[in-house]
């Protein structure tokens, strides 16, 4: 059996280190931690209790062509506290999104992109936005 403690990370595929800094760190406002002098680009950013870690790394295969945003795709989810605060300031940053404020999952959901098409949820339970 496997005793988990508790979701430690998500390492995430970009090309264009200082575009997705930009991104992480500027418009979404991740907190940017220390990282270790690995022999190849990227950065570590601090959501929470857990971490995403971006790695430059051209020939990914788990970069996506497109820039349509496809909440099937895969994706990380992060929980806000509130949907209408977060939609607000997304489209003030310029951001394109996909909303699904009545989702079946139960959770209010906006989808976006990073600049190299990773998709990122945010997410409220739906209950907490009204109808």
């Amino acid at each position: 059996m496997i005793h988990i403690e508790q979701f430690h990370h998500v390492s995430l595929s970009i090309t264009k280190l200082e575009k997705a800094k930009s991104f992480y760190g500027n418009i979404l406002g991740f907190e940017e931690l220390d990282r270790p002098d690995f022999d190849f680009p990227g950065a570590w950013y601090k959501i929470g209790n857990q971490q995403l870690h971006l790695i430059v790394y051209n020939d990914s295969e788990t970069l996506r062509s497109g820039r349509k945003i496809e909440s099937k795709d895969g994706h990380f989810a992060i929980r806000v506290r509130d949907y209408y605060e977060t939609l607000k300031y997304l489209e003030k940053a310029g951001v394109d999104i996909l909303l699904k404020p009545e989702s079946k999952s139960g959770f209010a959901q906006i989808f976006c992109q990073d600049p190299d098409g990773n998709i990122i949820e945010f997410n409220v339970e739906q209950s907490s936005i009204g109808k």
